[in-house]
């Protein structure tokens, strides 16, 4: 597995002579289109049609559940099984500058695949099918700019799923109160910019 993982690296990692605007790219896709998690979460639980509030709140606790289960796997398994960056080992080129700590699973790969996953399994495959295509993105964007070995993308993929089933089981048990509660904790919050029309009670 670590030929293979060195092989596919050597294949996406970006040298000396790959063009500048894609490293710029890359490094725009790796830094900050992972902000699109937070973004989604934030829209989804404020606005939307009135019908459909109830039902988008719902996948967004159940998305945070998951997110929660999922970052909690991936930080187990690298404690269990510590596996240093390419740069760290000398290996392949680095372009965007990161701590020398360890690298599997990726967070950034933890993090978006259980949103698209989750989105996948609990809204609509089109939205979650959209959100793999832009997890595939950062995935490559880290490998190229040297800072994972695609196995650390796989096993974010892998763990996302663990998380969403950990979720979806948790679901069955408290999930219900769990947004009964969350509700009147966010009634309780934002009363005046609810009274305002501002958001969504």
């Amino acid at each position: 597995m670590e030929a293979l993982n060195h092989t596919l690296f050597l294949w996406i990692n970006a040298t000396q002579d790959s063009p500048q605007w894609l490293i710029v790219l890359a490094t725009f896709i790796a830094k900050d289109v992972i902000a699109i998690v937070p973004l989604l979460i934030v829209t989804l639980w404020l606005w939307g049609p009135r019908e459909q509030v109830q039902s988008q709140r719902a996948l967004v606790l159940k998305t945070g559940m998951a997110l929660l289960y999922a970052l909690s796997i991936s930080w187990c398994v690298g404690q269990l099984l510590p596996h240093p960056r390419p740069f760290a080992i000398g290996f392949g080129h680095q372009f965007l500058s990161h701590r020398p700590d360890d690298s599997y699973p990726s967070d950034h790969g933890t993090t978006i695949f259980t949103f698209a996953l989750a989105f996948i399994f609990w809204h609509r495959m089109w939205s979650g099918v959209l959100l793999l295509v832009v997890g595939s993105a950062i995935a490559w964007s880290r490998v190229y700019l040297g800072v994972h070995w695609p196995l650390d993308m796989l096993g974010g993929f892998l763990v996302g799923m663990l998380g969403c089933l950990a979720s979806h089981m948790a679901w069955q048990l408290y999930g219900e109160r769990m947004l009964a509660f969350t509700h009147q904790v966010y009634r309780a919050l934002f009363a005046m910019p609810i009274k305002k029309g501002w958001i969504r009670e």
